[in-house]
Order: structure tokens, then C-alpha cells, then sequence
């Protein structure tokens, strides 16, 4: 190959290089969006030393609070808890470097991205491994619409397909029966036996089919402010601290 092939074809890897962070920023932003402005929430910018890894060289997430712990959302792998303890948000969001190095040991430099204006909300199940945070905007639209919701998880289940691949979906008790919300079927709920709540990998078998390898239910509270009214429409609770590893990937 010549020197002119050679040149181009780092010119091309760059630009690759370039629209992946670009990209990777617009799905940030579109989650920050989802979210809201009540949930505290940092886009970054991150460059990676690890050439194996699943994440790009430079590369941006996001990094939001939620249930007293922070997350971390890249349109890779979805949503995956940053806290590595609980009670220490103030400390933790001063100093993102352990929390970094958890997620990836090639993430070696990063920075705080500026806020802008936000960016338009993407159609409901097209965020790019969204499904954690569309559940959770489902649940925070359905309290503030005025629907009875008691008892809502967030329902984790990872199937067997050549690896794990993790997926999550609202659910909730409301008229005797256990309601699901999932991201890929938007404006549709689906309603099981109320037994069922009991049981997370029978859920998500039910749900999903066979293929469910492990399951695990994370019990939630709203990250917005709620009316007198709406809160007492639920009955949530944070995730337990044992929780923060079951819920590691959460596509």
C-alpha cells in the first residue's frame, strides 16, 4: 500500500473515530432529555486506552442519579450502575476516576461536557439500549398521569444468545393484577398473574420465553419530585446495596 492509500485510510479511521463520539454524544443527550431536568445528570467525554474494549476510543455517556446511587448510560450496552457505594453522592460525583475505572480500566481521561440546549427526545423504544431509562420514564409518566401504581420494579432479565444480552422492563401491581411496560412493544402494557411478582426469572420467562437465563427485580423510587397526590398513588423503595452489582448491565 502507498503512502497516499495509507494516508486516507487513517483519514477514514478518524473520521469513523469521529462520527462514533458524535454519535455516542447525540444518544447521551437524548437520554439527559428523557430524563429531565429534575434528575440530576452529566454528559461526558471519555477516551479509552483499551483497544479490546466494547467502547469506542472517544466516546461520550451519560451519568445520572437515581434511587440515592448514580448510573451510567452508553448506547452500547445500556445502563449500568456507576456508584460503587451507597450514601457517598457527594464524593462520588466530585470524583468520577474509581467509578470510571470500574466501568472500563481503558477509560483514562475524561471530562464533563457542557450543557446546551436539550436536544429533541427520541420516538419511544428507539434510544439505542435505552430500555432502563424509557422504564423509567414510563413509570415517572404513568404516576404523574394520575394511574394507580403500587409497587413498581424495574425487572432486569438477561438471555442466553451467544452471552448474555440484559434487557429491563417497568412493572407494577394495579387492579389486582401485575402490569409490564417494555420499551421494544411502546404504548402497549401487559398484564400477568399478580403471583408473579414474587418470582423475577418466572416473570421474565413468562414475558420473554425459555431463553431467560437469571432475572432480578430492582425496587424503585421516582427520580422526579412528586406532587402529595402522586406520591401516595405509589409504594416504592431503593435498591438494596447488594443490588448494585445484579444490576451491572442493564441494556
Amino acid at each position: 500500500m502507498n503512502t497516499r492509500s495509507l494516508l486516507a485510510l487513517a483519514f477514514a479511521l478518524c473520521l469513523a473515530a469521529f462520527a462514533s463520539a458524535d454519535e455516542s454524544l447525540l444518544h447521551a443527550r437524548q437520554a439527559q432529555t428523557l430524563l429531565g431536568a429534575d434528575v440530576w445528570s452529566q454528559v461526558v467525554r471519555i477516551e479509552n486506552e483499551n483497544r479490546a474494549s466494547v467502547y469506542p476510543r472517544k466516546t461520550h455517556a451519560l451519568v445520572f442519579e437515581f434511587g440515592g446511587i448514580l448510573w451510567f448510560y452508553h448506547p452500547v450496552n445500556g445502563t449500568q450502575s456507576f456508584s460503587l457505594h451507597r450514601d457517598r453522592l457527594a464524593k462520588e460525583k466530585a470524583d468520577f476516576a474509581p467509578l470510571m475505572r470500574d466501568i472500563e480500566p481503558g477509560f483514562v481521561r475524561w471530562s464533563q461536557v457542557a450543557s446546551v440546549a436539550a436536544v429533541p427526545a427520541p420516538a419511544p423504544g428507539k434510544l439505542p439500549n435505552g430500555c432502563f431509562i424509557e422504564s423509567l420514564v414510563a413509570l415517572r409518566d404513568r404516576v404523574e398521569g394520575g394511574a394507580v401504581v403500587e409497587e413498581p420494579k424495574l425487572l432486569s432479565y438477561f438471555v442466553a444468545s451467544g452471552g448474555l444480552g440484559g434487557h429491563t422492563v417497568l412493572t407494577y401491581r394495579s387492579g389486582g393484577e401485575l402490569k409490564l411496560v417494555d420499551s421494544v412493544h411502546p404504548g402497549k402494557v401487559f398484564a400477568y398473574p399478580a403471583s408473579l411478582a414474587r418470582d423475577p426469572v418466572r416473570l421474565a420467562r413468562t414475558h420473554e420465553g425459555t431463553r431467560v437465563a437469571k432475572a432480578v427485580l430492582l425496587p424503585v423510587e421516582l427520580p422526579l419530585p412528586l406532587s402529595a397526590a402522586a406520591a401516595s398513588a405509589t409504594a416504592a423503595a431503593p435498591a438494596e446495596d447488594a443490588d448494585l452489582a445484579a444490576a451491572r448491565v442493564s441494556g
